[in-house]
């Protein structure tokens, strides 16, 4: 009986990593209905990252109410294991909290994430697994700070509101009133990205304008980050993930000391992954788009090097392909497409379309799978 490990990251606006794999496993059944099929949900740091970990390490979710990106008071999740808070930034900062109109990162603030760190201390976390991908932030942190004790002021000596805008601004910062207990409390941070906090490769650059930024804004949030930077001091601007989440990763290491992992790594640890290898035929990953993107520290990317290692083969399918000949040379053994030749991506992400063409797709990768191993 062949083994086959699914794992999956989430199809984004579509479906969950666990309906991918289920989808896909009803299709390849169909073909090989003797399969040993094991389902492993993954994420890379962004949304998704909770639910990977909550039931495989038995954690309990805690319910907290928090500020959004623009200070609306909003219901959100976190988890709980033992003294182990796990906390997904989306959650309560993400983009896909905001309508498309309201996207503007001048005016956004990660003061929620910081109020939810702040509940996790009270119920007694002593360590902190923060996902801080899918963000709707350019803020460096500063709101989720100003939640947890720092101020921040500006040349005259005003206290400042947090927001992109006012990061812009910021003179000094004053450590005096943080929570104390973020002394005692470890901190890793999980992320799917590998930017720098600012210049070409900075988090505005890369990424604002994809949060609502217009090109001048880019700009003010770029120069904004490196004024907020020389007033930390240092050179932690220069960590490869600093600029995630628009610099909340700058802030969680440069000032909170925290240990930056990619987000894919420590999901893929976390979940025992390498161990789940053992004795299997072939590993199918995926996620909504494949592109040159994808080798970059996405959730593929760490599943193709971990089976790898063990000369497991690797299949992706994604709900799209952007092909290119650096992703067909990145190490998969095929990259298959779910969505039909000429099917309209608003219809292809209709929950019940993509599960059928994730179906019908792994049937076809099942039938050639054969083909080649019979």
């Amino acid at each position: 009986m062949q083994r086959i490990i699914l794992a999956f990251d989430k199809f984004k606006g579509s479906l969950t990593s666990n309906e991918v794999a289920e989808a896909f496993a009803q299709g390849w059944r169909r073909i090989v209905p003797d399969s040993d099929i094991v389902v492993v949900p993954i994420a890379d740091g962004g949304d998704g990252m909770l639910q990977s970990l909550v039931s495989v390490l038995g954690a309990t979710m805690q319910s907290v109410v928090a500020r959004d990106p623009l200070g609306r008071m909003t219901a959100c999740s976190y988890a709980m294991h033992e003294t182990t808070a796990i906390i997904e930034m989306a959650q309560i900062s993400g983009l896909a909290l905001l309508r498309v109109g309201e996207r503007n990162p001048m005016l956004a603030s990660t003061y929620g994430l910081g109020e939810v760190m702040r509940d996790a201390l009270d119920r007694g976390a002593r360590r902190m697994i923060l996902g801080i991908g899918g963000s709707a932030t350019n803020d460096c942190g500063m709101g989720m700070l100003s939640a947890l004790g720092y101020r921040f002021y500006n040349m005259e000596g005003e206290e400042l509101t947090p927001s992109g805008e006012a990061m812009c601004r910021v003179a000094k910062i004053d450590a005096s009133h943080a929570d104390a207990r973020l002394a005692e409390c470890e901190i890793v941070v999980a992320s799917d990205v590998d930017n720098l906090l600012y210049g070409e490769r900075g988090a505005a650059w890369v990424y604002a304008k994809q949060k609502g930024a217009a090109p001048a804004m880019v700009e003010a949030l770029d120069a904004g980050m490196r004024r907020f930077s020389a007033v930390v001091g240092g050179e932690y601007h220069n960590v490869e993930g600093a600029g995630a989440a628009g610099g909340v990763g700058y802030a969680l290491i440069a000032l909170l000391g925290a240990e930056l992992k990619p987000g894919i790594e420590l999901v893929l640890d976390t979940l025992g992954f390498d161990m789940l290898l053992d004795d299997a035929q072939l590993v199918i990953t995926g996620e909504g788009r494949i592109d040159v993107q994808t080798l970059m520290g996405k959730a593929p990317a760490g599943v193709l090097a971990h089976s790898k290692r063990k000369n497991i083969p690797v299949i992706a399918l994604g709900g799209g392909v952007e092909w290119c000949d650096e992703l067909l040379a990145g190490g998969f053994t095929r990259i298959y497409e779910a969505t039909p030749e000429g099917m309209p991506l608003k219809e292809a992400m209709q929950q019940t379309t993509a599960q059928q063409n994730i179906c019908r797709a792994a049937s076809r990768i099942a039938r050639e799978w054969l083909l080649l191993h019979s």
